[in-house]
């Protein structure tokens, strides 16, 4: 079998706020570019997204159908798939798609996100996004006021529980995974100040009424009412292109991140992060913007390696 490689100056593997925002400045800079898009955004599980100056509470899916309606306007093409492989470096990269087909690019923008992986207590999954929440600037607006619950996986979940008091002064902390001897004296005299109540035990369900959440079951049978829970996923970056092509990574407590500079450019030339592919705190405004500076970022780059290239000739 004969397979046809595509040639394009920039292809963006990702299609979500951080991939749309660089291909629309590439497209608007007459850059040939593709845009590989796998359809898994990770804000996918909200209704809204907030904090947006202009966009605030508007619908993920009708932002990133606004935003393919934009790069189209000039010439960027997209394609449904997932980039499965990579290879390559300076002199031009290889992007291997799960469709079969192949291309080619000077330049590469991973904007691959990451995934959230959730506790696995039964109805958690189902409710994310809705009244299972785990940002609260992006959703404590919406749930003001009610009475919220906060799952412990880690000691670091002491400090969400502090947090969403700005929105709610009934919060509970249900220890669930973390053991009381392991919060701190700090944990427990900020804990006590901001009115939290904590609760030991294991959280083995939620109680859902009329399709929407109404308390929190521990192990040993209590129910808490409550009617928002707020959890701390882990998250997972999709950095495997990152890792095949030689990227320096770092380890943080939210997983392993590409070492880049203020562009966007990692430690391989020519290869390029944007949105939660280059640090796990990228909220869709940040990404746009990260996306955005790639973009015209590379548009130099190819600018000027074009003219030295004509000079040295």
């Amino acid at each position: 079998m004969v397979t046809v490689t595509d040639t394009y100056e920039v292809v963006v593997v990702g299609g979500g706020a951080a991939g749309l925002s660089a291909a629309l400045v590439l497209g608007r800079a007459r850059r040939r570019t593709l845009v590989v898009d796998a359809g898994e955004p990770r804000n996918a599980p909200a209704a809204h997204m907030q904090g947006f100056l202009t966009r605030d509470g508007m619908p993920p899916g009708e932002f990133l159908a606004l935003g393919r309606e934009e790069i189209a306007r000039y010439g960027v093409e997209l394609v449904r798939d997932r980039a499965v492989d990579a290879t390559g470096g300076d002199g031009g990269f290889t992007v291997s798609l799960a469709g079969g087909r192949t291309v080619r690019a000077r330049q590469l923008v991973v904007a691959t996100g990451l995934k959230d992986e959730l506790p696995p207590v039964p109805g958690v999954a189902e409710r994310f996004g809705r009244d299972v929440l785990h940002c609260p600037y992006c959703h404590g607006w919406e749930v003001r006021d009610q009475a919220f619950g906060v799952l412990a996986t880690t000691a670091m979940s002491v400090h969400q529980a502090l947090m969403v008091t700005q929105w709610s002064k009934d919060v509970t902390l249900f220890l669930h995974q973390v053991r009381e001897a392991e919060l701190t004296d700090d944990d427990l005299r900020r804990l006590a100040v901001a009115g939290v109540r904590v609760v030991p035990g294991e959280v083995a369900g939620l109680r859902i009424e009329d399709d929407r959440l109404t308390g929190v079951r521990l192990a040993e049978g209590s129910v808490h009412a409550r009617e928002a829970l707020f959890v701390a996923p882990r998250p997972v970056p999709r950095n495997d292109l990152l890792r095949a092509l030689g990227a320096e990574l770092t380890e943080t407590p939210f997983g392993a991140y590409p070492v880049i500079d203020e562009r966007g450019l990692t430690t391989v030339p020519g290869l390029w992060a944007a949105g939660n592919a280059s640090g796990f705190a990228e909220q869709v405004v940040n990404a746009v913007s990260r996306g955005y500076r790639a973009g015209a970022a590379i548009n130099g780059e190819l600018l000027f390696a074009d003219l030295d290239a004509a000079v040295r000739v």
